[in-house]
């Protein structure tokens, strides 16, 4: 239909959003905004849409729907007829949504959801809030589609203003940059349970934006950010099937509390984000302290409950302000393509997919694709596909008939078992058993021989209990354990299952080395124990790039490290920071689980404590197994590799030990899952979990269990408080000094008090070690400090250090009892002396005296002198004493005496005479 230019007029209309002047017409009759029609479509056929609140459909006529003021003005195109659209005038209704609020209950208190307020240009934005933590989310959708793929092309993007909580960047631009680890894990957790949701065939590219604007430290973001997504994408116009929702559980003592708070999670047991829809669970992830299944199972449960109250809240949302859905833009391959497809290549596929090993599987089902792509597209693709390969345009437009000799089946083809098939002799041709009467697009065929290769790969699955590598639905492919491959590194497991393999090692250190990160709090967070995951492109035998982690690598990352950190020993007990790389080296499947495994050798190699032995598993499942021959009962297969990852209908991971669980993360490429599901899931798990437990036992050679020789040693001191300044010293001089002079590693210091010396051997340790001792040493007035060595000399004095670190001035007055002119005409440096401390000020700083010893000593040899003397005169009387007592006894005696004679007695010092003779 053809509009001439006399049925267009220019009206004063407020501004229309760009990609609604782009892309659609407003309905002009209802409050309720509704797209009439999207291009290639009758411009003015409406679209009804029936609102279960009001009873009535956005075309409905309504007098009194109509606004009451005009907007800004505009300029508006729009096309009208002579007369007026059901009574109404030729003014324009409102182009842009009313604000509509709506209140959800979550937990103990509500949210609030506003829209129609902010991002009115998008396809679909929100705001939502808890307490005071705001979150904005818009949803945008490309105006063209883009190339058909078996991955719908959805970018999410999520960031925390530091803004929002009052506070700029560290860094020297202060401006938010690059995405942070933390923020690339929300982001994936809002991907992974809206992607399932969106209708196959849709390929227009659609972008997911949140930011946090406001957080007040209490209400956490994380989950708010899944349910504000979710809420933008329902009222958006992509296509999706229901509406999703996400929660936190937190276990508390034994209360189960929805959305808990950042106070409440440090005490919680469980960290569980669950996002559904009204009937199913859709993802969960979380971490927890060995927690029992029975114990997870309940909190899926109450999550799930929760979930389903806030999707009928958003239900009733979406229908008062929720825009046409793009269902005429849905492309699927044609119906008739899969008949083709299986009629041709479904025998080539049976046998492919029984090949063992994955390479000459993959390479088999991809020659199989290719040769169903030529035989089924047009010849534009047969041209492009030969000037590729260097082949003649004529030879490429040839039948499958002429172009491939010996087309039909052979008849002695043996029958091939599971498993066994000679990835050598492996050489499918696909059978033509019908005409093809049309050609079909070679995206189509792409996708459908996808989903044939699938459905092919489940019924095999189902009907004959045998998967691609031969094992049954529980059995766990061969594992193979090794530690101590590196020499010099700390610690070091190799760690194999099946065709996936993980390089583990475990490097320790001091707090320098551990990861900060930038967060929305005042205080940047230091973590302890960090497991980093590299996924290099020859890991499946590919060339590509090598660039910076990816989302994938980073989330694979952190769910190992979860799994891990509940064994870790308190730092109390083992003070190292401990840092864990998991290098994949090989991959068919559940790598992130292999890095835990590998993970758990290393750490024992390094000789770190741990509480047990962790070890983790990835569940699958067949769900619809009706549709392949079963009995309609979803099969859960243990250990999957990545054919049935990326075939199957879930991939379930859950790691932990013998007893309980530490870590768990599920997503599911189907609408949702219920709860014996995942238990059924669970218990399955559990028995797998023993089962590589017990062969990681067997690991050869076994884990060291002991510290490396080229560890860094590491001791504690613990120290007042307000000595802290005195070891590091005016901008970290000393503590530089004794890191110099000691060769250590690093000393680090806290508030508290603790002192951590981290060095390469023991006697660098003591030399540190001797140095704090002697800075924190208290001396008091009086002390005397021998054989102290002179460290400088000033014209003023010289500088002793009385102990490791610690230095007083000993001034030249203090230098000797007698006059000096120079220091130097005393002492050198390098010399050694005996001082005694005489002051000290309220600085700390030290005086010392070497003349208080040597008048001492002066005072000690003049004493002595006299103490002698006086000994000796002490000695002399005693024995004058002696002699007289002696004399009188004798005279009291009876004696003959000659007449006329005189007793003469003299004494003289030091001896007696009696008559003339010494006695």
């Amino acid at each position: 239909m053809m509009v001439g230019a006399s049925s267009l007029r220019c009206i004063s209309q407020p501004f229309l959003p760009p990609h609604a002047r782009r892309r659609q017409l407003y309905s002009t009759t209802s409050t309720n905004w509704r797209p009439i029609s999207r291009i290639g479509s009758n411009l003015f056929s409406l679209h009804p849409v029936v609102c279960k609140d009001e009873g009535k459909t956005a075309t409905d006529s309504d007098a009194s729907s109509k606004p009451a003021a005009k907007r800004n003005s505009k300029i508006l195109i729009n096309t009208v007829s002579s007369n007026t659209v059901d009574g109404a005038d030729n003014k324009a209704e409102q182009p842009f949504l009313q604000p509509v609020s709506i209140s959800i209950p979550v937990g103990d208190r509500h949210i609030l959801v506003e829209t129609g307020v902010i991002g009115r240009q998008a396809s679909g934005s929100v705001k939502v809030t808890d307490g005071e933590t705001v979150i904005y989310t818009s949803v945008c959708v490309a105006d063209d589609p883009s190339e058909p793929a078996d991955f719908f092309p959805l970018t999410v993007n999520y960031q925390e203003r530091f803004s929002a909580a009052g506070r700029t960047s560290g860094g020297f631009i202060k401006r938010e940059g690059r995405t942070k680890d933390h923020e690339i894990l929300i982001c994936r957790l809002i991907d992974r349970p809206l992607r399932p949701t969106i209708l196959k065939g849709f390929y227009h590219e659609t972008q997911i934006l949140s930011w946090v604007l406001s957080y007040d430290g209490l209400h956490s973001p994380d989950s708010l950010a899944i349910t504000a997504a979710a809420v933008a994408l329902a009222l958006s116009e992509v296509p999706i099937s229901q509406t999703v929702a996400g929660v936190r559980v937190g276990l508390i003592g034994d209360q189960f509390v929805i959305n808990p708070t950042v106070q409440q999670m440090e005490m919680s047991k469980l960290d569980l984000l669950l996002a559904g829809t009204a009937e199913a669970i859709l993802m969960i992830e979380g971490y927890c302290d060995f927690l029992s299944e029975e114990l997870l199972l309940q909190a899926v449960e109450i999550g799930q409950g929760a979930v389903r109250d806030i999707c009928k809240e958003i239900d009733g949302l979406v229908c008062k302000s929720g825009k046409v859905k793009m269902t005429d833009m849905i492309r699927l391959p044609p119906p008739d393509l899969y008949e083709h497809i299986e009629d041709l290549s479904g025998g080539g596929l049976i046998v492919a997919l029984k090949v063992k090993s994955k390479i000459p599987r993959m390479k088999a089902i991809s020659s199989l694709e290719k040769e169903v792509m030529f035989a089924l597209s047009g010849d534009e693709y047969r041209r492009e596909h030969a000037i590729m390969n260097g082949l003649k345009t004529e030879d490429a437009t040839l039948s499958l008939e002429k172009r491939v000799p010996g087309i039909e089946e052979d008849e002695e083809d043996e029958e091939v078992v599971d498993g066994e098939v000679d990835e050598g002799d492996v050489h499918i041709k696909p059978v033509l058993r019908k005409p093809i009467t049309k050609h079909f697009d070679p995206v189509d065929v792409k996708l459908a021989f996808k989903e044939v290769t699938s459905k092919i790969l489940r019924k095999r699955i189902v009907q004959e209990g045998r998967r691609s590598d031969g094992r049954h639905a529980t059995e766990i492919r061969k594992i193979q354990s090794q530690c101590g491959l590196l020499p010099r590194a700390h610690g070091s497991a190799l760690f194999t299952r099946g065709e996936t393999q993980s390089l583990a090692v475990t490097t320790l250190g001091g707090s320098n080395m551990g990861q900060r990160l930038d967060n929305l709090t005042e205080v940047d967070e230091l973590k302890r124990f960090y497991l980093q995951y590299s996924f290099p492109p020859s890991a499946v035998g590919e060339v590509g790039r090598i660039r910076g982690p990816s989302r994938r690598e980073i989330g694979h990352g952190m769910l190992a490290e979860r799994a891990l950190e509940p064994a870790l020993p308190s730092e109390d007990d083992f003070p190292y920071v401990i840092r864990v790389e998991s290098t994949i080296t090989e991959s068919n499947g559940s790598s992130s689980m292999a890095s835990v495994c590998g993970g758990c050798l290393a750490l024992l190699d390094a000789g770190v404590p741990l509480k047990c032995s962790i070890a983790g598993i990835a569940m699958g499942m067949v769900f619809d197994t009706q549709d392949c021959g079963g009995d309609g009962t979803p099969l859960i297969l243990s250990d999957i590799i990545g054919s049935e990852d990326a075939l199957g209908d879930m991939d379930f991971k859950v790691a932990g030990n013998e007893t309980g669980i530490t870590a768990f993360q599920m997503d599911l490429k189907m609408i949702g899952i219920t709860v014996p599901i995942m238990k059924q899931a669970l218990a399955q798990g559990r028995k797998g979990i023993c089962h590589i437990l017990a062969e990681m036992s067997k690991c050869s050679p076994a884990p060291s269990r002991m510290l490396s020789m080229y560890a860094p040693v590491i001791h504690c001191l613990k120290v007042q408080p307000e000595k802290l300044n005195i070891i590091i010293g005016s901008g970290g001089k000393t503590v530089r000094n004794i890191i110099e002079e000691s060769g250590v590693y690093h000393i680090d210091t806290e508030t508290n008090g603790l002192v951590k010396i981290i060095a390469k051997d023991m006697q660098c340790l003591e030399k540190a070690k001797n140095k704090i001792n002697g800075l924190i040493m208290i001396p008091t007035v009086g002390d005397i400090f021998r054989n102290c060595e002179v460290k400088s000399i000033a014209p003023y004095g010289v500088f002793v250090e009385i102990a490791p670190g610690r230095e007083g001035l000993l001034h030249i007055s203090e230098l000797s009892t007698k006059f000096v002119s120079k220091a130097e005409d005393i002492v050198k440096v390098g010399d050694r002396l005996d001082v005694k401390l005489i002051e000290k000020n309220e600085r700390g700083q030290l005086r010392l005296s070497r003349r208080a010893l040597l008048q001492n000593e002066d005072q000690e040899k003049s004493s002595s002198k006299e103490s002698t003397t006086a000994s000796k005169e002490k000695s002399n009387k005693e024995f004058h004493s002696a002699v007289k007592e002696k004399i009188s006894k004798e005279l009291a005696s009876p004696v003959k005496q000659k007449p006329n004679k005189e007793l003469a007695i003299s004494t003289q010092e030091g001896s007696t005479q009696i008559n003339g003779q010494t006695k």
